[in-house]
């Protein structure tokens, strides 16, 4: 079995955590791919590498001495290296990368050092063979990573070192440049090693237990989520839950492999399990229907009332509206003579009552009202399709202890059932339908 495996900032911050991940990879001999990101916060009161880098790149750029921003860069390696009896010559890596920055170096290039610094660390910790990302992971002209050269690369590079570490975050552009991802860093470089390699399992470790059921800073001590699908993920993602993010899991969805979210600090739990479908679904249908319950604050409804509109006609002419301004709309309640327009309230920004005039200028409805202090709930459950009454459970359990309902929305594919109650009702709102449905669930 092989197992390509991702430590987390958190996981790395320093020579204590260095020696739990080693114990960790030792623990399992089909741990043979590593990927590490930058050293995280030890504490509350730290720094990030990679935020010191970037503080870095911003004292060359205005022409600041970076002297003393990079000396504290310089020194958390070196503890760690100290910490864990590393033998090898990370000063010199260093030395080298200061130079780079008096000749100017592109901002890709000094934020990525990180994890190219902590790769290096962790290979030699390992006695693993250190494996460059640029050396492999190739990006397009426009940004996009050239999948079938990176995963040529890596398979021709896995055929002769089988014990491998490679640091998360950055690739190659095509002038040969060090380029870095956008967004999901070294949870990307994972995935795309993950498929390249047809690994049975990728494992993504962190400093929590899994995907947790709701936001453990409304809802206290939430449990973790055992498993959830590729679907569900992207709903929780969407509705704001702190989960990987697309990107993140594409390379592993497209080739179905299965994703683990562990915790570094206590590896023997089973955190989540991420796929398409998990076979043994049908037997969890009676007692485990509620995936994760997450939300987010602020939206606005704009109601329009027409009587005998021609729904479809106005409703068209309303979104091409709000094409014009550049407005999300997130959600379209209907009724016979009536239809509303959920819109994150940070979209209408400058331009709120300029959209409302034009989509009634154009739609010329009888009645247009806008309700601001909005916030959406989402109850996620791929088993919900197969309960009956959810709905009115929702409204009974909100409505015993006060909380209006102001929209209400299911998806076709059953999944999600979105709420919509007032923002200062949101964290109480989450609080009850956590113990309603996820604690005996």
């Amino acid at each position: 079995m092989l197992k390509v495996v991702k430590f987390g900032g958190s996981s790395l911050s320093d020579g204590t955590q260095f020696e739990k991940v080693k114990r960790i990879i030792e623990s399992d001999a089909g741990r043979r791919v590593v990927i590490v990101s930058a050293p995280g916060r030890r504490n509350a009161g730290d720094s990030k590498i990679t935020d010191l880098l970037y503080l870095c790149m911003a004292h060359i750029k205005y022409d600041v001495s970076a002297d003393e921003i990079f000396d504290k860069v310089k020194e958390r390696f070196i503890q760690i290296k100290n910490e864990c009896n590393i033998k090898i010559d990370i000063e010199s890596e260093l030395a080298d990368i200061r130079k780079e920055m008096d000749k100017g170096v592109s901002s890709q290039y000094l934020v990525s050092r990180g994890e190219y610094l902590n790769a290096k660390l962790m290979a030699d910790y390992l006695g693993y063979d250190f494996v460059d990302a640029k050396d492999w992971i190739t990006f397009n002209y426009d940004g996009t990573v050239d999948y079938k050269e990176s995963f040529s690369k890596l398979q021709e590079r896995f055929s002769v070192d089988s014990h491998i570490v490679i640091p998360g975050f950055y690739g190659m552009a095509k002038d040969g440049s060090i380029e870095v991802f956008s967004r999901g860093g070294s949870d990307v470089t994972g995935a795309i090693a993950a498929a390249a390699l047809d690994a049975d399992v990728y494992e993504n470790w962190t400093d929590v237990p899994g995907i947790l059921m709701a936001d453990p800073s409304i809802v206290e001590n939430p449990r973790a989520i055992p498993k959830v699908t590729f679907s569900e993920l992207r709903e929780l993602s969407h509705m704001g839950a702190s989960v990987l993010h697309e990107d993140t899991v594409f390379p592993v969805r497209a080739k179905n492999i299965l994703l683990n979210i562990k915790d570094t600090n206590n590896p023997e739990a089973s955190g989540t399990f991420i796929r398409e479908v998990f076979e043994d679904d049908n037997d969890d249908k009676k007692e485990k229907f509620i995936t994760g319950i997450t939300g987010r604050r602020n939206y606005t409804i704009i109601n329009l009332y027409k009587n005998g509109m021609d729904r479809v006609k106005m409703l068209m002419t309303a979104l091409e509206v709000c094409g014009r301004y550049e407005v999300t709309v997130e959600q379209i309640p209907c009724s016979i003579d009536s239809f509303s327009f959920v819109i994150p309230s940070e979209s209408l920004e400058n331009k709120k009552f300029k959209l409302v005039s034009s989509i009634e200028e154009a739609c010329k409805p009888d009645n247009i009202d806008v309700t601001d202090g909005i916030s959406l709930i989402a109850i996620i459950g791929r088993q919900m399709a197969y309960h009956l009454g959810i709905s009115g459970k929702i409204f009974g359990a909100l409505g015993s202890s006060g909380i209006n309902i102001r929209t209400i929305e299911q998806g076709s594919d059953e999944i999600n059932i979105m709420i919509g109650v007032a923002t200062e009702d949101f964290e109480e709102a989450i609080r009850i339908l956590y113990d309603s449905f996820a604690i005996n669930n």
